[in-house]
């Protein structure tokens, strides 16, 4: 079967498309990773998306209960709205657990408006908690009987016990039929279930995800989270602290951690793992219990890792620690640079500068320790001459890590604001912009339909509000964009 192509899929389809299903028995919810672009229109050029974890989480808590559940991942198979909507009315669900981001809103309510009359829809994601009136109110979301802010592993469970426990959910809302006004469950002494002790809750059930473990530089690779919530306040960021007043930041044990990855090892044969959570490499307390934990493991005999970290908080740390980790078998660190201007990342509330990210990259890099960096083009009041230092630090960073142990790679995005963000009380605020304009998200092909080779990893993550939110134009932002992205690919070919 063609992706992408609305269809009336055969039964055997169904369940490729659905992990962790049993066909053998109905089914009580679906959980649905809507595509970030309707892929009927203009097919899915790449094959790998990142697994949907906390789908998996709430997937794998519920089967546990003894549920009969399915996550559909759309965007990883490439899947078009129609052709979504199809598989999820054929296996005739229970329930539809939809995960709402602000770039895919629009998606997931036409693929909610296109569910079957008896389907209840379940609501979450950042989308739900910074919006949640606005969606429930949507007249396309019109069957939800519940939506869950925040962690839901929990409180899914027991809603699909029963549905109308949710007058005793925290967090849990639902449009009232009468008042047609949103409502919130919840009763003293039920606080407890928005943070489920992240040390208690059942590992990743893998048949949950579409493409994990992987294949990956030789190795099996999987994804993991070390802790939940994040301390900073980046202004872009849906993670920021101020955007997430109910997350409670809670680190898993190295002992915990540890088992997961045994579990992978033996059963899978992974031994490599990416923690993709803020702060494996982004608290001082994580990184020393972690590299003592890992030592004493010797899991550098046998893994490797990568891990997003925090510029500031590995400044700070002492050779001997770098050094520890990649013995330990670090192999690569994200990082969020952002900028090369000091304004802007004093703006953003990044708590760094571009001598110190130099610093960093080096030191990281002399070591053999890779490092991935991310940075946003056309931040809200950013100039021309701002984007244009941004771009200069790329390039700095790659001539001082060419002849390092380490490499260097640069990821850059077009800015666009998320509800909720310190940017969009920011941009509300000014009056200048309506919350109708920050939310009109469209997919924006810089391949120039498949010929920009450069731009083929990132097709489905490049989307914009078309909005001219910097200074600076956005012929601008996207000129020095796609040369960035160029720049990288060619030197990932060898040809620079």
């Amino acid at each position: 079967m063609q992706l992408g192509a609305p269809s009336n899929p055969s039964f055997n389809t169904l369940f490729d498309h659905i992990a962790g299903i049993d066909p053998a028995r109905s089914v009580d919810i679906v959980f649905v990773n809507a595509p970030l672009r309707d892929y009927a229109l203009r097919p899915r050029v790449n094959d790998f998306t990142l697994p949907v974890l906390g789908m998996a989480y709430i997937a794998t808590v519920a089967a546990e209960a003894g549920f009969n559940v399915g996550v559909l991942d759309a965007e990883a198979h490439g899947l078009g709205i129609a052709h979504t909507a199809a598989v999820v009315n054929a296996v005739a669900p229970r329930w539809v657990g939809l995960n709402l981001l602000a770039p895919t809103y629009e998606i997931s309510a036409h693929l909610a408006a296109a569910l079957d009359p008896g389907v209840k829809l379940l609501l979450g994601g950042h989308q739900a908690k910074a919006l949640p009136a606005r969606i429930l109110t949507d007249p396309r979301m019109a069957r939800c009987e519940a939506l869950v802010l925040g962690e839901g592993e929990t409180r899914v469970e027991r809603l699909l016990h029963d549905h109308r426990d949710r007058t005793g959910l925290p967090g849990v809302m639902w449009l009232d039929p009468i008042t047609h006004t949103p409502v919130t469950g919840g009763v003293p002494g039920t606080g407890h279930l928005l943070a489920p002790d992240i040390n208690a809750l059942p590992f990743v059930d893998r048949r949950f995800l579409t493409q994990d473990p992987r294949p990956d530089q030789g190795r099996q690779e999987a994804n993991m989270v070390g802790a939940r919530g994040c301390p900073y306040d980046c202004s872009f960021c849906g993670a920021a602290v101020s955007a997430n007043p109910d997350i409670t930041i809670r680190t898993r044990t190295p002992g915990n951690i540890l088992a997961e990855m045994h579990q992978l090892r033996d059963a899978h044969g992974v031994s490599a793992f990416r923690f993709v959570d803020d702060l494996f490499l982004g608290a001082r307390k994580v990184i020393r219990t972690m590299a003592d934990a890992f030592t004493e493991e010797k899991v550098g005999d046998w893994a490797a890792w990568d891990a997003t970290g925090r510029i500031n908080i590995l400044h700070r740390e002492p050779d001997h620690i770098l050094d520890t980790l990649r013995a330990n078998g670090l192999r690569e660190v994200a990082l969020g640079i952002e900028s090369g201007s000091e304004r802007v990342l004093s703006l953003i509330d990044k708590r760094i500068d571009p001598d110190t990210t130099l610093q960093v990259v080096r030191r990281l890099t002399e070591r053999g320790i890779n490092v991935k960096g991310y940075f946003i083009l056309g931040l809200p009041t950013e100039t021309t001459a701002e984007i244009d230092a941004t771009v200069a630090l790329v390039h700095r960073l790659w001539d001082t890590t060419d002849d390092l142990d380490g490499t260097f790679r640069a990821s850059a995005f077009e800015y666009r604001p998320y509800p909720g963000t310190p940017d969009w009380h920011r941009l509300t605020s000014t009056g200048r912009y309506t919350a109708d304009q920050l939310l009109d998200y469209t997919a924006v092909d810089l391949t120039a339909d498949g010929t920009e080779e450069s731009m083929r990893e990132r097709d489905e993550f490049n989307f914009s509000v078309n909005l001219q939110l910097s200074d600076a134009p956005i012929e601008h932002v996207r000129t020095r964009l796609l040369e960035l992205t160029r720049a990288q690919h060619d030197r990932k070919a060898g040809t620079r």
